[in-house]
């Protein structure tokens, strides 16, 4: 797949079939989407073209709303739809000036003078240029003077794609990984570098590889503690460096213990004794545990991370 930061980096194309949209989580309802727009370039020997934006549009519109987070950091959706089979991805930086474009010169700029756009799939509810203005009907009038088709998605898939990709936020937020993993239709995973941290873990016989996620707009589960996987690679020369999997048990949280002032995320790596500082890891979140709790001293809190060992063991046991 080859990926485009800006609309002037991609060539046009002589059969381009394209989908538009955030596509945030590239979720079950995103994936049959995007599947019938590869499907169709196969079919009309073209090539599948997503348009997505970054930042979402809603920081640029309403940029005092801090809340909104994202499911995937943009190159985690980009490697989702690489496995998917899209030929390209344009990464359009959404501003104001691109949103205050007419809805005729959006579809004309955008559609047909840069993509080559000749079979376009999109939501019966899509809106675009200024003020939301244009939609399905102005697409179809433009593809009768421009000489593309208009495929439209079905009401009920596109509510399913606006519910999900809400109720995933929502699950999140709450800890319930396992039921963000059902819609996905994979676990929900946050990447980052390892960073050192103040090593108290070690003290207590329960070492952690603290993350540090550059994406601050990259959401964060609840705090609490969860069954993972962790993958990294393997410490051998980069063309023999293989992916590795490990079990453990993360923590996200402000360590309320030790009166921690900052939310950490941390993973304790089950039969696992490298140093890995300056790593990049990913964690995968299968299943959460417990909320996130105050002791009354670091001897109550091991006898707990104990306690939460065996469960997470057991978790791993039981799949």
């Amino acid at each position: 797949m080859k990926i485009y930061h800006h609309l002037s980096d991609f060539k046009k194309l002589d059969h381009a079939i394209v989908t538009i949209g955030t596509f945030d989580g590239v979720h079950f309802g995103h994936q049959k989407i995007i599947r019938q727009l590869v499907e169709r370039a196969r079919q009309d020997q073209g090539e599948s073209v997503i348009l997505t934006f970054f930042p979402h549009p809603r920081m640029i519109i309403d940029p005092e709303n801090q809340d909104l987070k994202m499911i995937n950091t943009i190159d985690e959706k980009a490697k989702m739809l690489e496995s998917l089979g899209v030929d390209h991805l344009i990464i359009t930086p959404f501003t104001r000036d691109f949103s205050n474009q007419n809805p005729e010169d959006y579809i004309k700029n955008t559609l047909v003078d840069n993509i080559g756009t000749k079979h376009i799939i999109i939501g019966y509810d899509h809106r675009f240029g200024k003020d939301r203005s244009g939609n399905l009907s102005d697409l179809r009038a433009a593809g009768k003077t421009y000489g593309f088709s208009v495929e439209e998605i079905m009401e009920q898939d596109i509510h399913d794609v606006a519910v999900s990709s809400t109720k995933i936020r929502q699950a999140l937020l709450e800890g319930n990984v396992s039921l963000a993993a059902d819609y996905l239709g994979y676990p929900f995973s946050v990447f980052g570098r390892v960073i050192k941290g103040d090593k108290i873990g070690r003290t207590i016989g329960f070492p952690t590889a603290n993350l540090f996620v550059e994406e601050t707009y990259k959401l964060i589960p609840s705090d609490g503690i969860y069954a993972v996987t962790v993958e990294m690679e393997s410490a051998l020369p980069v063309e023999d460096a293989k992916i590795q999997t490990y079990k453990g048990m993360a923590y996200i949280g402000q360590r309320p213990t030790i009166n921690g002032m900052t939310r950490n995320i941390e993973v304790n790596i089950f039969d696992f004794n490298q140093e890995i500082y300056g790593q990049d890891i990913k964690m995968n979140f299968l299943k959460f545990l417990r909320h996130d709790v105050k002791f009354t001293g670091l001897e109550a809190l091991t006898i707990q991370l104990q306690k939460d060992k065996e469960a997470t063991l057991a978790y791993f046991d039981s799949i």
